[in-house]
């Protein structure tokens, strides 16, 4: 009995603090208006029932007003109308819209999920309702024609109300797959941005590790810039990895202090490479100025990507990036210009290719990567500055 009390105190709880209790205040003194009103008029031409007085009205106005609570005890209002409207019946009062509230009560239910026992009570309803007052009494027997007639009605109820529940279902479920939906694209940006964000800067201090260790001995100096390129570096990585996690934590909601990355940060990302020992010729046409944020970004990644492959797979050699801009589109080229041994003709679509064309579609774009005929490798972009999708892409080369 205290568990019970206690799940009843707490629905209660959540009734007074649901958004929906005045709305649903509201609605019930509507529905309990027009069912007095209504039978009240009703009752004029039904010379051969009771007169309406205030037990009548008192029963009309008990089952408007259990509709209150419609949404946390959809079966008990649903029983609760139901005894209300035969009691009303049986004690001989004309006949009005006080059924108005069984229909509610049973709508609500089906849509609560309580299916069983709305049909149960609906079964109900087709035994009693039209027997119980002729064996008290109270009308004479049913004729075959309002016992049809009242199938029919029910089953028009049922019905309808059936219809509205399996439409209720369709669109929770597609809001749930859309949900799942964009859980697993988010789950997948957040994936690219770290393997983006720190990639670079990994590679870059893997590469810088391995010349200190071989630079120790014979030219310590050198080593020591090695190591201070590492200490930039891994900065550089936290700081970012920092950014990304304060995102996603939503720490805040004031904007970042920051600037995100972009082409504008072009320079300092062929700075840094130049420092592993990559040489990289830059080129840049159109103005990039007021750039989409989303194309920003995903162009500097692009560019940050390939240049990190080229420094992971082709170690020290020469590299060179161009970006053009137009009104309609931006586009990147990326090539290795030095064929190595160990160069990026042997690699295959890696996560990091993978990740350059996940961020291309999703503005619409393109990307082609793979050995140019010349030697060595290109990885060539094209994104859309409206979004729209791309049919087609030419070679670039």
């Amino acid at each position: 009995m205290k568990i019970g009390r206690r799940h009843l105190t707490l629905n209660w709880a959540g009734w007074v603090q649901d958004s929906h209790w005045l709305a649903d205040v509201i609605f019930a003194l509507m529905v309990g208006a027009i069912e007095i009103v209504g039978t009240y008029f009703a009752g004029q031409n039904q010379p051969d029932h009771r007169v309406l007085d205030a037990v009548a009205f008192a029963l009309v106005a008990a089952s408007a007003v259990a509709l209150v609570f419609r949404r946390q005890y959809p079966s008990w209002v649903l029983i609760f109308a139901n005894g209300i409207t035969l009691l009303y019946l049986l004690l001989g009062y004309p006949k009005g819209p006080i059924f108005l509230t069984m229909i509610i009560a049973f709508f609500t239910a089906v849509m609560q999920g309580r299916r069983l026992i709305a049909w149960a009570i609906l079964a109900i309803e087709f035994m009693l309702f039209p027997w119980l007052p002729h064996f008290l009494g109270n009308e004479p027997a049913p004729t075959s024609i309002r016992i049809f007639g009242l199938a029919g009605w029910l089953l028009v109820l049922a019905t309808v109300t059936e219809i509205a529940y399996i439409r209720q279902q369709r669109i929770m479920r597609t809001r749930e797959e859309e949900t799942r939906r964009r859980a697993s694209e988010e789950r997948l940006r957040i994936a690219r941005e770290l393997h983006d964000v720190l990639g670079h800067n990994i590679s870059l201090i893997s590469v810088q590790a391995g010349v200190a260790l071989h630079l120790m001995d014979k030219q310590p100096e050198q080593a020591r810039v090695a190591l201070s390129v590492i200490k930039d570096a891994s900065k550089d990585a936290l700081r970012e990895l920092r950014s990304v996690l304060d995102v996603l934590r939503q720490v805040n909601e004031e904007p970042p202090r920051a600037p995100s990355a972009g082409l504008a940060s072009l320079s300092d990302l062929v700075s840094r490479a130049s420092e592993a020992g990559l040489q990289v010729h830059t080129e840049i046409s159109g103005d990039l100025k007021g750039l989409p944020a989303s194309v920003d970004l995903a162009a500097f990644r692009i560019v940050q990507e390939a240049l990190t492959n080229i420094m992971r797979h082709s170690g020290q050699t020469t590299s060179s990036v161009q970006v053009a801009c137009n009104e309609q589109e931006l586009t990147l080229r990326i090539d290795n210009e030095v064929r190595r041994e160990g160069s990026l003709d042997g690699v295959g679509f890696g996560q990091g290719i993978l990740g350059m064309q996940e961020r291309a579609t999703a503005l619409g774009g393109v990307v082609e990567a793979g050995p140019r005929p010349e030697g060595g490798f290109r990885v060539f972009a094209r994104l859309p500055l409206d979004g729209d999708p791309l049919a087609t892409l030419g070679t670039g080369k």
